[in-house]
Order: C-alpha cells, then structure tokens, then sequence
C-alpha cells in the first residue's frame, strides 16, 4: 500500500463488497441490524411446525394405505416412493423460483399454504366414509379403494408434494441466511448450524412419532391426520409473525440463465485461443456484486473449455456513452466468477450422483419394518396390555441421531481434530463416506433379524398366518434403527451441508432442492427395484421375496442382502469421486486487508465459515483456498 490505505488502484485492489444483506451500501447499517439469532424462534418454530406435520402425515402412511385403504403391500409403497420421488423433484423448481425473482421469504409462504391445502384434502379423506373403502379387519379378500378414492388420494398428495417444493429447499438456507457465516464469525461461534438446525428437526419428528403415530393407531385417522394439518397452520403464522426481524436477501436473477450464457457464450468462442495468464480473462465486481457476497470464485484450471466465455474479444460490450460503463453481452462474455459458478456445479454433480443409488437402496426398507413389526410382539412388558404403534419405532432412530449430534459435535470433533488438524474434526466428503459405511452394515443387521423373524414363524406354525404375532419382541429391530440414525448423523447432515458449502452462493436454494432431487430419483429408481424383484421372483412356482400380503412366506431377507449389494457398489463410486474431488476457492484478500489496516468491523467473509471448511467441508488453507484433491483420505 502507499500512503496509508486509501491511494491502492481499482486494479490492484478489488472494490468494497456490499453488506451481506444487500447490494446497497446507504442500506448495510439497517440490514445488519436484522437476521441474527433472534429470528429463530418463528424461523425454526415454522420449521419444527412444519416436519411434525410432515412426519406425522407421512411416517405411518404406509398402514393408512395397507389397512384403511386396503391397497396390496407392494402397491401401497411404490405409492408412497412415487410420490417421494414427486416431492424431491419439485424443490428443484422452487429453488429456481426463489433464487431468479420471487426470493425464499415469499416462495416459503406461498408453498406453505399449498402443502397446508393438500393436508386439509386428505384429512377429509379420512373423515368422510365415502371417500375410503369398507373396514376389513381380517385382511383378507379385501375390498380395495375405488378409482375415485385413489384419485382423490393421489390429489391430495399431489398438493403436498407442491408444498414442500417451494419450503425444503428455501427454509434451512432462508435460517443460514440471518447468520454471518464469514470465517470469524463462524469460528467466534463455536457451534455448527447444521447440526443444530438437524437436532431441532430431530426433536420434531421424534414429537410426530410418538404422539401423532399413536393418535392414528388408537384414536382414529381423523385425528391423527387433523393434528398435523393443525400444526401446519401454525407453523404458517409463526414464520409470517417474525417477518420484520428476517434478513431478506434479494435474488441474484436465473441461475440457469447465468450458466447457460456461460455455454452458449464458451460454445461461440471455441476457435478463440485461451490465454496462458488467466488474469487475463474478464472480471467485473460490480457485475458480480449481487451473486458474490461473499467473495469473488477464483479461477481453477478443470474445464478450460469453459473459460472461452470469459476471453474479451470484439463485440463483447453494448455501445454506452462512456467507455468506461461499457456492459458485456452476457451471451459472449462472462465474468470468470460465473464462470467458476459452472465448475462447481458440475465439480458437485459426481458427488451429488452417489447419493441416488443410496437412497433408492434404502427408499423401500423403513415401510417393509413397519409391516414386520406389526407382525411381531409390541408389548413393553409382557403383561402389558399397551402395545407399540409399529411407526413408532422409528423415535430410536431420531433418539440415536439427535444424540449422535451431540455426541458429535462435543466428543467426536475435538477428538479428531487431534489427528486431522481440520477445526472440524474431518471434511464432508469423509463424514458422507463413514455415514455409507454405517449404511451398509445396518441393511446387513437387518437381512439377519428377518431371517430370524421368519424362523420363529415356521417354527410356531405361522407362516401362513398374515395376522398372527409371532412371539419374538419387536425389540430385535432397535439395532437396524439405531445404526441408521447413526448413518444419518455422518451421511445425511455431511451431504446437506456439503452441498451448501460447495455451491456458488447465489445458488444455494437450488443446491438444496439438489438434495431433494436426489432422494426424487433414488424414490423412482427404489420403485422400479422393488416391482422388478416382486415380477420376477415369484416366477416357476417359487416363493416372491416380496409378497402382496403374507410377509412370512416372502424373501424379504434376500431383498436385504440384494440392497447391501448395491450399496457396497455405490460406495466404491462415491470413493472413487471424492478421492478425484477439487473444493472450490474463494479470494480471501479482503479479509487480509482488513487485518492489515486493524479494521475491527464485520468480516466480509471472502471464503467465510460455510466455504473454507471451518464448518466441515474443508480443512484449513492459508489466505486464499486454493483448489486441493483426496476429499476422502
């Protein structure tokens, strides 16, 4: 610097980034006043409203359409994996929507009433005896729902799945949003929000699985469907309620409409030779302030193709009165941030991949545990006359997880970091592999408490016996829980957070609906994998893996070890692509300057908490986060 700090030139220093909240400077002192800790009681009081109401309208859905409905086992859950598969595809649209024009405040709103609408649908249909089939306590030669009643289902179901495309991916970035995530801020802390903002989701289902399952088991679906929808509501008032303390980012414009200009734009510039000097290649902070809060992307050498978007050559600027305001043709020149925007989504997209066949070996196992607990003794003592709602049995899983989070953060953390050196114990990558691991042996624990199941049927004669509890407690199923609430503390939370860290910032509600997509494909992919093994497994007078009503006479531990299979192929990809992954870089020279000069304000986070890994994703690495390999090891 010369002459204290003020005489650096534009060129050799990069401009001031706007606040964190928004674009205008005159605008930084009010926002910054918002957001903050004080807006998570109607942030995360809507969202623990809203997952009660969503799991205790989906956790024992699986009994409303097997034993109300009276649908075939089979059918009843690729209803439910083809309307998963529906409910993780739609955030994708929403995300667009909020990231391009409407913002995360409005699209959750507007999607909150959607997905209250569709829960008032099928509260009626519970209701009103005309629209479900008669009562069939036996489960045998069962008058099925009519075409109308299915209709009528699938409708509202429909409506839910709307729903929760405009809030799951909008309200966990919507809550990041009120924090300073930057480096300081984020280390200052000393917690990490993803984890809490999990254990708080974790407290809400464990509250829907107990109560609500409950209610629906004994009380009547009326209610057990009512409650929830009530919650719902109210979970819209509480979030309207603190709408004056939210930090309201503005949206940057079409994330899709910035990528593909940086296609079309690399696409027309083929033949123009590269520059050996990327600095070369074109910038502009101004351009780039809305979607580059907080920091510029820096440049990386992984597909250069795409940096021919970012070579100025003739014709690139419209025609304005001064040289000096000259605007780009955004369809012939990009900034090399929205350039680095396209490397980290297609850096992601490997990783994101491993996630499908995950869940589509895993889309079918927590209905098929419902259906053998009801199979099984669910008395806690054994002259008891309470009996546990087989729904229920999932609070060991989320008691296991909420634990683990704990456990986590308070033990595992410190523990690690004695050998990694990383302030978060290990990156993402590494906790999403361990968290497959955990996976796999659990599909293995439960393939082998199957095959005993269906051994103390056929050892007390029950096997063509559908409705008769076999006397083995329902207990032997804890172990399957509570290793996958373990997985879900390493896997679910790493790749959650992951693809937040790792998206360019102005994407990160579409890096969000990424993850709902993934469990939207792994739904579909689950649903062919189940009917594919019902078609062709009953053939030549052998027994289906997968029966439509007499579990024991099924194969459901061949199934087991089937998905197991799977697994351990996908987690050999998920290896093979993590070891090749490079995390993105951020410039951290504002950050630098602002220790040089000993300014004591707020940090603007140019690779902040959520893009360097303090949080998780990477490990520590000087002033600017330059691109590094071996994700896993």
């Amino acid at each position: 610097m010369e002459n204290g700090h003020h005489s650096t030139s534009d060129e050799e220093r990069p401009l001031p980034l706007p606040p964190r909240s928004s674009p205008e400077s005159d605008e930084g002192t009010k926002k910054r006043k918002l957001g903050g800790i004080k807006t998570m009681p109607f942030i995360l009081g809507n969202e623990i409203c809203d997952k009660f109401a969503a799991t205790g309208f989906h956790a024992n859905m699986i009994t409303y359409l097997t034993q109300v409905l009276n649908l075939p086992m089979v059918k009843a859950s690729n209803i439910l994996t083809n309307f998963g598969g529906t409910a993780g595809f739609t955030p994708l649209i929403g995300a667009l929507i909020a990231d391009s024009f409407a913002g995360r405040f409005w699209t959750i709103i507007v999607a909150s009433l959607i997905y209250e609408l569709g829960m008032i649908s099928i509260t009626t249909s519970a209701t009103l005896p005309s629209l479900r089939p008669p009562a069939c306590p036996t489960q045998i030669n069962c008058q099925q729902a009519s075409t109308y009643q299915l209709w009528f289902l699938y409708s509202s179901l429909l409506l839910t799945s709307l729903g929760v495309g405009g809030i799951k991916p909008c309200v966990m970035t919507f809550a990041a949003d009120q924090f300073d995530l930057s480096r300081a801020a984020v280390k200052a802390r000393g917690w990490n929000f993803f984890n809490w903002y999990y254990f708080c989701m974790g407290f809400a289902t464990l509250t829907a699985l107990t109560v609500v399952v409950y209610i629906q088991d004994n009380v009547g679906w009326n209610w057990g469907l009512g409650i929830p929808t009530i919650a719902m509501a109210l979970s819209i008032f509480a979030f309207v309620f603190g709408s004056p303390l939210y930090n309201k980012l503005k949206p940057g414009g079409s994330p899709l409409t910035r990528l593909t200009q940086v296609v079309v734009a690399a696409v027309k510039k083929r033949k123009v030779v590269a520059p050996e000097n990327p600095e070369v290649l074109y910038q502009n902070r101004e351009l780039d302030a809305l979607i580059s809060v907080n920091g510029r992307l820096l440049h990386t050498d992984q597909f250069r193709c795409l940096d021919k978007a970012a070579i100025v050559t003739e014709n690139d600027f419209k025609s304005t009165s001064t040289p000096d305001q000259q605007k780009p043709k955004l369809w012939q020149l990009n900034t090399v941030h929205r350039v680095e925007e396209l490397k980290s989504i297609l850096r992601v997209l490997p990783i994101w991949v491993s996630g499908i066949l995950l869940v589509a070996a895993s889309s079918h196992l927590h209905s098929f545990v419902i259906l053998q607990a009801f199979s099984m003794d669910r008395h806690i003592f054994p002259k008891s006359s309470f009996q546990i709602p087989p729904a229920t049995l999932s609070i060991f899983s989320v008691l296991t997880m909420m634990l683990g989070l704990v456990l986590y953060e308070r033990i595992f953390v410190p523990f690690a970091r004695r050998f990694t050196n990383n302030p978060a114990g290990i990156t993402c990558l590494q906790r999403m592999g361990i968290g497959a691991v955990i996976n796999i042996v659990a599909t293995v624990v439960s393939a082998f408490i199957e095959a005993k199941r269906k051994h103390a049927a056929a050892r007390y004669g029950l096997l063509d016996s559908p409705k008769a509890v076999i006397p083995m407690t329902v207990f032997w199923l804890i172990p399957q829980y509570v290793l996958h609430g373990v997985a879900e503390v390493f896997s679910a939370v790493g790749h959650i957070e992951f693809l937040y860290d790792q998206s360019p910032e102005s994407m990160r509600s579409t890096a969000s609906a990424l993850y709902s997509l993934t469990l939207s494909f792994g739904n579909y992919i689950g649903t062919g994998l189940v009917t594919l093994v019902h078609k062709y497994t009953g053939k030549d007078g052998e027994e289906n893996w997968l029966p439509d009503r007499n579990l024991n006479r099924g194969k459901l531990d061949y199934y087991y070890l089937l998905v197991t299979g799977i697994q351990a192929v996908n987690f050999v990809y998920f290896v093979t692509v993590a070891w090749l992954y490079t995390y993105k870089p951020l410039e951290e020279e504002k950050e630098k300057e602002k220790e040089e000069d000993g300014d004591g304000g707020r940090e603007e986070g140019i690779n902040g908490g959520g893009e360097n890994g303090k949080k998780g994703c990477e490990e520590e690495n000087g002033e600017v986060e330059l691109p590094r390999r071996n994700g896993v090891v």
